[in-house]
């Protein structure tokens, strides 16, 4: 049985190699879907499809929505979404995509360190499982296969 993982949380570094790295150690049958990666292409994607934009505002409203049908489409195809709460970045989008799947229902695994137990401990709450790692989280994954 092939599960499709939903990777939510911030685009700045690899984390998401590292997440699909033990996934195929560990044999998962995982496809892995996620944001746009590509932070420009992520910011300049409203402008490409919609136009030059009037401003700042309405570039990034057009970008948003963009963005937003993706994240919504890709979501929705998902049996499961693995939310990183990294300790280097702004979470904003994490915590969107987050509060998203679990409003959708989606099993919801959250990533994060232990400096952000408190701020995130009612999301938490809400998800499935919190966990500290990218392998711990794979490890809930890998169970469903036992």
């Amino acid at each position: 049985m092939n599960l499709t993982v939903y990777l939510a949380g911030q685009i700045h570094d690899n984390w998401r190699d590292e997440v699909k790295k033990l996934a195929e150690e560990k044999k998962l049958p995982l496809t892995f879907v996620s944001p746009q990666t590509n932070h420009d292409r992520s910011d300049d994607i409203g402008e490409a499809i919609l136009g030059k934009q009037p401003g700042n505002f309405y570039r990034d409203d057009a970008a948003s929505s963009v963005n937003n049908f993706r994240t919504q489409v890709l979501m929705q195809k998902s049996d499961i979404v693995i939310a990183l709460f990294g300790e280097e970045y702004k979470q904003w989008n994490t915590a969107m995509d987050a509060s998203t799947a679990i409003a959708l229902g989606k099993p919801t695994i959250i990533i994060r360190p232990e400096k952000l137990i408190h701020p995130l401990k009612e999301l938490s709450n809400k998800a499935n499982i919190t966990v500290e790692s990218v392998e711990q989280a794979l490890d809930v994954i890998a169970y469903i296969y036992e």
